[in-house]
């Protein structure tokens, strides 16, 4: 199983400035160049991701001098594959080709739920605060 470049990326921004807003760094909104920065992450393409990040509700924009973007609701009530699933094609394992069945197809479609179930338990709040990490 792979996870695009899209969701990663989306999910390393989201934990940025969930880490600012949880952590108190910083109580306004955060600006994209600054989590580009941070994360080493083309500012263009933030800018797509959290497009679909705004459109899902996961985030708010505020325009203007001291403008950005901060998290629509609290970190803990926003879970990894709700991001992932607002900025890319549903979360899935491979399957043994395309148009065919094989015998190995609901091993990977019980593969996929997994994650997704996983992906779903785990909250920003968890990864920022490092509850994923002691698991």
């Amino acid at each position: 199983m792979q996870l695009s470049t899209r969701g990663r990326y989306a999910v390393m921004a989201m934990v940025d400035l969930a880490a600012r807003q949880t952590l108190g760094c910083e109580c306004g909104p955060v600006c994209l160049a600054e989590i580009a920065e941070r994360q080493k992450l083309s500012q263009a393409y933030l800018e797509q991701l959290f497009g679909k990040l705004r459109r899902a509700g996961l985030v708010a924009s505020a325009r203007g001098p001291g403008g950005g973007y901060r998290l629509a609701r609290s970190s803990d009530e926003i879970a990894i594959a709700d991001i992932i699933t607002a900025v890319e094609e549903p979360l899935l394992a491979t399957s043994c080709q395309s148009g065919r069945t094989c015998q190995a197809d609901e091993l990977w479609a019980a593969l996929g739920r997994r994650i997704q179930g996983f992906l779903g338990a785990v909250s920003l709040a968890d990864v920022v605060t490092g509850r994923v990490a002691a698991e």
